[in-house]
């Protein structure tokens, strides 16, 4: 192993030793539902004080997509309820379900390799985006599954922050299944596997969020791979474009692709 190998190993070894101290917590089949919930909220966060501020100080103004939208305390209370009531009457009994059928594992000691955490964190990433990207596609174009399933998430068409989880059972669900199975067909260290669920949180608030900042992923990732919040903005808009959560790829071989909408331009310039 070379100098570079073990300073990056000893980096991420340093945060690997302070969470296996915690191995009893980790155990806990609360672990995994104030894990979510807790990263959620935290995400959505900053987004929840630009909302508050938007109508009053024009430069956040100037970042959201869609300017002349208000997110109101009503509709901020409601997707909250509509989180808490996910997390506590569906995720956390699979948790209870999934503490109880899972064999009790020790950490490994050691932390991940850096290169085999980002690649591994970008698999899950590529599969993750495919496994939604056909399942989303699947819920638009069968009409009983979007009814069913899928409309609720579609009451705004200006999605903001906490919107992201606003949404059926159904689709948490599956969307919680498409996260940890990945991770387990990709065997993935339980760092990486942490990061990943982060990571995976960040990115799909991030597209919610109704904000395009000048380090927006979307704008960091070249060759307009990644679609980001101004991609998904025009889904909750159109509905029938833009069904991928994170690249364009797929929209793109399947014609579903649509650019930035030249009319937002006009309402940031009003």
């Amino acid at each position: 192993m070379t100098d570079s190998e073990n300073t990056e190993r000893f980096l991420l070894q340093i945060p690997w030793d302070c969470i296996r101290k915690q191995e009893s917590i980790l155990r806990s089949p609360f672990f995994p539902f104030l894990f979510s919930l807790t990263v959620h909220l935290s995400c959505c966060l900053p987004y929840i004080c630009l909302d508050m501020f938007c109508f009053r100080v024009r430069v956040v103004r100037w970042y959201k997509i869609q300017p002349q939208s208000t997110v109101t305390w009503t509709m901020t209370w409601s997707c909250l309820c509509k989180i808490l009531h996910n997390h506590v009457f569906f995720i956390f009994p699979l948790s209870v379900v999934h503490w109880y059928w899972t064999p009790v594992v020790s950490p490994p000691p050691l932390a991940p390799e850096m290169l085999s955490v980002v690649k591994d964190i970008l698999a899950c990433l590529l599969l993750f985006d495919t496994q939604y990207f056909f399942w989303h596609l699947l819920h638009h174009k069968v009409s009983l599954l979007y009814y069913i399933f899928h409309k609720e998430h579609h009451i705004y068409t200006t999605p903001f922050s906490l919107t992201t989880e606003n949404t059926n059972f159904w689709e948490i669900l599956s969307l919680s299944f498409f996260t940890t199975l990945n991770s387990a067909l990709l065997d993935c260290h339980p760092l990486t596997d942490m990061l990943f669920a982060v990571i995976n949180m960040y990115l799909s608030v991030e597209a919610h969020s109704g904000y395009e900042f000048p380090w927006s992923p979307h704008k960091l990732v070249p060759f307009g791979l990644y679609g980001g919040a101004q991609h998904h903005d025009l889904h909750h808009q159109k509905f029938k474009v833009n069904y991928a959560p994170y690249f364009t790829h797929w929209d793109r071989l399947f014609g579903t692709l649509q650019e930035k909408s030249r009319n937002t331009e006009t309402l940031k310039r009003q």
